[in-house]
């Protein structure tokens, strides 16, 4: 089964079981996944599927921030219970020790030396490891490693 099936099949399941806030989450994902299908014009593979949820998770991180800026503790936790919800879905994240193996071979495999060959690296990175990682935290480790 699909990724984008997975999520319709459980949105089927909590509207039965009439929760409200994961239903919510799920058509919002749902919502968010036919929209990036008209932009692209066919179905999304389950990378750039991954891809969408990781967007929307940050966006809720976000928002989970200005909220407590704002002193809104209630919508931060409703923002919050969305990112839980969306987190479900996405493959497990490779750990901090599996990133640090994948940027140290893939700047011994292209012979990286200064932070022009950071996209080289940064592309090995990202297909050793796939949806698996942050792009952020990869970057964050190469630009110590190179520089």
């Amino acid at each position: 089964m699909s990724l984008k099936q997975q999520i319709i099949a459980d949105l089927t399941t909590s509207m039965k079981a009439q929760d409200s806030a994961r239903t919510s989450t799920l058509r919002m994902v749902k919502a968010g996944i036919v929209n990036r299908e008209i932009e692209k014009g066919g179905e999304l593979d389950d990378d750039e599927l991954a891809k969408l949820l990781r967007s929307m998770v940050k966006q809720r991180k976000d928002s989970v921030e200005q909220f407590e800026k704002g002193a809104r503790p209630e919508l931060a936790a409703k923002e919050q219970a969305e990112i839980e919800v969306i987190e479900a879905y996405l493959p497990q994240a490779a750990s901090q020790d599996e990133i640090e193996k994948a940027v140290a071979a893939a700047i011994a495999e292209t012979g990286a030396t200064s932070m022009k060959d950071m996209g080289k690296v940064m592309a090995l990175v990202k297909e050793r490891l796939g949806a698996s990682i942050e792009p952020a935290r990869a970057s964050a480790l190469v630009k110590a490693a190179l520089s």
